[in-house]
């Protein structure tokens, strides 16, 4: 495999051993918990908010914190109610506005025990059943092979997104338990029989707002001799830049770009901001009289196609 992307990172660490998978019932009886693993309560009346299912517990939500010493950056951490009866497991930032990205709730522990309090097994078994929902979807296939496997929140993996162009695999990473990770995670990507190379492109700005000390971040350095990656969807082939904007290619609007060829026969199609020109190929290819594409590049330069 080659792995397109390094990144070095000092102010996060990854535990050499996971915590115990035990249910958080036995974890948590009498309201003990693991020595090390810190409690994040919530404040009265914003519990129910992460029960139906919001990932993201802001830090306005929080009444206080449970632990000595307090949980660092990307630490997994119980979250609780009121009366400290945990309700999941997150990451934890001390930065960040959101305070905790919930991976596991209390109610699926019981479905899934060895994911309790295991990064490693979560990730494991999430990326897995992304690549099983994409394949039921029928992707890849003859006529489509660039698309989203893994789609953060989508996928319970907040932070994380993941674009397969061929035999490729590009990571979008923006939040710092990501970053912690990133090995875990291209192990994981590397064991599907589709990823035969991986490129991590850490997003930048968003990573300044985790907390993460940029000044040892560097550029992905692209170690295969090209940068562009040709792919298909929808029967239409596209030259995308591994340079580019997100991933390379907005994977995630495949099913709109899809319905615009079913309406564009015999319109006239303006595509402003067209990146890869996805929706005006579409429209095109649906019978579009008339298409026009416009785009901007880097140096804020207009142009046609």
């Amino acid at each position: 495999m080659l792995v397109t992307g390094r990144l070095m990172l000092r102010s996060l660490r990854v535990a050499s051993s996971s915590p115990s998978t035990r249910t958080l019932e036995e974890i948590d009886s009498n309201h003990h918990y693991p020595a090390g693993v810190a409690k994040v309560v919530l404040k009265k009346g914003k519990t129910q908010l992460f029960k139906d299912g919001s990932p993201m517990v802001y830090s306005g939500a929080v009444a206080r914190v449970i632990g000595r010493p307090p949980p660092n950056t990307g630490d997994i951490v119980l979250v609780a109610d009121g009366t400290e009866k945990p309700i999941g497991w997150g990451f934890y930032n001390s930065t960040s506005m959101f305070r905790v990205r919930l991976m596991q709730q209390h109610d699926e522990i019981a479905l899934d025990p060895s994911s309790s309090l295991n990064a490693e097994k979560l990730l494991e078994t999430r990326i897995a059943a992304a690549a099983m929902l994409r394949q039921n979807l029928g992707l890849p296939s003859a006529h489509t092979n660039a698309y989203r496997l893994v789609n953060s929140e989508g996928d319970r993996l907040s932070g994380l997104i993941v674009d397969v162009f061929g035999d490729l695999a590009v990571v979008a990473s923006s939040a710092a338990w990501v970053q912690m990770y990133q090995h875990q995670i291209m192990d994981c990507l590397s064991r599907l029989n589709i990823i035969k190379r991986i490129s991590w492109r850490p997003t930048v700005e968003i990573l300044k707002e985790e907390g993460l000390d940029l000044s040892d971040l560097k550029k992905p350095d692209l170690i295969m001799p090209q940068t562009m990656v040709k792919v298909m969807e929808n029967q239409i082939s596209y030259l995308i830049s591994l340079d580019g904007q997100k991933t390379g290619f907005y994977a995630d609007q495949r099913e709109n770009r899809c319905f615009l060829s079913t309406i564009s026969e015999g319109s006239r199609v303006l595509d402003i901001c067209c990146y890869t020109g996805g929706f005006a190929l579409n429209a095109a290819s649906g019978g579009a009289l008339d298409v026009i594409a416009i785009k901007r590049d880097k140096n804020d330069r207009w142009s046609f196609l």
